[in-house]
């Protein structure tokens, strides 16, 4: 008997048709003009940035912190790495589209790069998801090309080159999403870039050195494996494999709390691994169960990130020619989290894990979460993954300016098919439409941040110069 679609089961809900999908996003424009993503100015803020950096240093290791505030104070891309928090902020008190998509949170260029898929090929992807939480699809994209700026700026552009670059990269996105918009479901899962496409993009518009660089950052993204992570960060001591201390920024658990609270410290991370083990698909519990636990340390990594708890675990597998390092990061509540409704999961790890499954093409395999009692007596979310597999990252103060505009495009159309596939592209393509509006406004946007920016990292260098602020440097 001939059944009615209406009867017929549905996965999710609801289920609007292309052309509701399309006025949505059309009506979405009458709430917020797509000329409003100009707006920016200092009357807007609400908060002082130093203050909302000792806010974030309540919840971090204290010895750690002089070295995040160090780094920010490098420069002022540096500073805009460190400050998510500020920016969240600042992008909460503008109008918003209302058009929700799983937000990366922290979208700047250099949160971008390339990474072994299952199917040992280096895809390009996003590859930070501390702050993932859903949102307005514009927050991600005010980040990056706010970053574009920030970095075109510290590269020396001028300002003709630097506008035609974040014009590009707004070009980039609303292009992509119209493309993603006109695609099967499927095909937009699909959907991803590999880096050797990605540098054959990129080298059209290179010299001789800069595709001389590009080809040996490739061959060095093959070699950061986990046969390279143990013979750097491991040595043999009375007959056991175990990380070689390299303090601050690698100290073993043993040496960081002493013997006794070490080896606490090191049971707690055995019984933790059950729940991590736990969040693994099935046949990943199967090849995690092969390894044999061996030791912890503590790593210093990145520049926001300086002070969430970071360890690194080894393990090993048929001898000790098979290792495995993985990365154990905290994870906190989301930046965004005080702006926009709480996470749905109830860890944060868990969050950040489900935000980065959703918004990648392809995610490490080993790819779960975990909760650890620490020695404080405090139990906190951490999210695990390998340490290094085929790790790549481009150097953006060594780029020329086509190369520099041609990667913000590749990281905007990055972003547009991670968005693609978790808010409604029809309505996002359609409230973006086929004209420069969008383009132009966060352009603008893009300019006025940028001098928020620089101004932002005047502040923080006087508050390391009067006190307010603790800063190590050269870490």
């Amino acid at each position: 008997m001939p059944t009615s679609a209406d009867n017929l089961p549905h996965f999710g809900a609801p289920h609007p048709t292309v052309e509701e999908r399309i006025a949505t996003g059309k009506a979405a424009r009458k709430i917020v003009p797509r000329s409003a993503h100009a707006e920016w100015s200092e009357d807007r803020r609400t908060h002082d940035p130093v203050a909302l950096l000792q806010q974030q240093a309540e919840t971090r290791v204290p010895d750690l912190v002089p070295i995040r505030h160090g780094r920010m104070s490098v420069s002022a891309f540096a500073n805009y790495r460190g400050a998510a928090l500020m920016m969240a902020a600042d992008l909460a008190a503008l109008p918003n589209s209302g058009l929700t998509v799983q937000l990366c949170g922290d979208a700047h260029l250099s949160n971008f790069g390339g990474f072994a898929s299952p199917e040992r090929k280096l895809v390009f992807d996003l590859n930070d998801f501390d702050e993932t939480l859903p949102g307005p699809f514009e927050w991600d994209v005010k980040r990056l090309v706010a970053s574009i700026e920030v970095a075109a700026r510290a590269n020396g552009f001028d300002d003709a080159t630097r506008s035609d670059m974040v014009l590009a990269a707004g070009r980039a996105y609303r292009e992509a999403m119209a493309q993603f918009a006109a695609m099967r479901d499927l095909e937009v899962w699909y959907s991803s870039l590999d880096v050797e496409s990605f540098l054959g993009t990129m080298q059209a518009q290179a010299d001789a050195a800069q595709r001389k660089r590009a080809r040996k950052g490739l061959a060095k993204a093959h070699g950061k494996n986990q046969l390279r992570a143990a013979a750097k960060l491991t040595t043999v001591v009375d007959g056991r494999l175990q990380f070689i201390d390299d303090p601050p920024l690698i100290v073993s658990a043993g040496k960081l709390f002493g013997t006794e609270l070490g080896k606490d410290l090191e049971a707690a991370v055995r019984g933790s691994l059950d729940s991590y083990h736990e969040s693994l698909n099935a046949d990943r519990r199967h090849l995690l169960d092969k390894y044999q636990f061996m030791d912890l340390a503590r790593k210093v990594v990145g520049v926001g990130s300086v002070g969430t708890r970071a360890w690194i675990a080894l393990f090993i597998g048929r001898d000790e020619d098979d290792p495995l390092v993985l990365q154990v990061k905290e994870a906190q509540a989301s930046v965004l989290e005080q702006f926009l409704p709480a996470s749905e999961y109830p860890t944060h790890g868990q969050r950040v894990v489900e935000g980065q499954r959703l918004m990648q093409a392809s995610s490490d395999i080993l790819l779960g979460w975990q909760q650890t009692d620490g020695i404080d007596g405090i139990r906190r979310d951490y999210f695990m993954r390998q340490l290094w597999d085929w790790k790549a990252s481009v150097e953006i103060e060594l780029l020329e300016p086509p190369m520099l505009a041609r990667y913000g495009e590749l990281c905007a159309w990055t972003l547009a098919r991670a968005h693609a596939r978790s808010g409604d592209r029809v309505a996002i393509a359609a409230y973006l439409g086929n004209g420069v509006v969008f383009d132009q406004a966060i352009a603008s946007f893009a300019a006025a941040y940028a001098d928020q920016n620089d101004r932002d990292h005047a502040t923080l260098l006087a508050a390391i110069a009067d006190g307010r602020l603790e800063a190590e440097t050269g870490i």
